[in-house]
């Protein structure tokens, strides 16, 4: 079975360097450094306020990210700009609030079904394939298919809040997304909240998981791990567990 791929958000690092108003850390090196240490991909989620991603870090890394690049985000105006004069690997589209702290909630497909369609066909005709930010609801992910895109992202915020207490009951709902994703053939991806405790049992649940997206705790764990060691760590624990 092959394993799932490891995108590393990147997010929490250009948060760091903007506190400064420097050039520490480098960006740039960072995703540089990320592919070389083994990551599959790099994700950057630019929001309005630039708090950390800003506009004008992702033509610099279009151009040196020789992995898979995602761009996330509310696919605003701006945004859409953005992704389509320089046309990432995969977009995956969030419903953030302007004011987000993060990204707390899947899209309703069924309400938002005409502005999906228009949105993913456009980044359709630009080859890139597009992912939704899903909760884990079997019409929104039928929903997603009908709109055309490509994959779904399971939104893992509440597995990983419930994990601690009952792995069992936290990941139940997202096992029936899952298997309803693949009856039906769209992809399938997860991010929010992953970590080295959560992911590998998530991944023995639900094998055919395409792609994590994981860097709050990623960047936080390299803290006391280093980041080449912490990146080997999360592509570990994204392996096929052997039977």
């Amino acid at each position: 079975m092959p394993h799932t791929r490891l995108s590393v958000n990147i997010n929490k690092v250009a948060l760091l360097r903007n506190a400064r108003g420097g050039n520490l850390p480098d960006l740039i090196q960072v995703a540089k450094d990320c592919e070389a240490f083994g990551a599959e991909g790099i994700t950057v989620h630019p929001r309005p306020d630039e708090r950390h991603i800003r506009y004008s870090d992702v033509p610099l890394l279009k151009q040196i990210v020789s992995t898979e690049f995602n761009i996330e985000g509310n696919p605003t105006e701006r945004f859409m700009k953005l992704v389509l004069d320089n046309r990432p690997d995969q977009c995956t589209l969030v419903p953030d609030a302007p004011d987000a702290l993060t990204s707390d909630h899947g899209w309703d497909t069924l309400t938002h079904a005409g502005f999906l369609r228009d949105i993913i066909a456009q980044l359709h005709q630009a080859d890139i394939r597009v992912s939704l930010f899903i909760d884990p609801v079997e019409k929104m992910i039928e929903g997603a298919k009908a709109v055309g895109a490509d994959r779904v992202e399971l939104y893992t915020g509440p597995y990983a809040e419930q994990f601690p207490e009952n792995p069992e009951k936290a990941v139940a709902d997202y096992r029936r997304a899952a298997a309803f994703a693949k009856e039906i053939g769209i992809g399938l991806n997860a991010g929010h909240d992953l970590n080295l405790k959560n992911l590998p049992f998530l991944l023995k649940e639900i094998p055919h998981i395409l792609e994590v997206s994981i860097g709050q705790a990623l960047i936080c764990d390299a803290l006391y791990y280093g980041l080449r060691n912490t990146i080997q760590m999360y592509l570990r624990a994204c392996q096929p567990i052997s039977a």
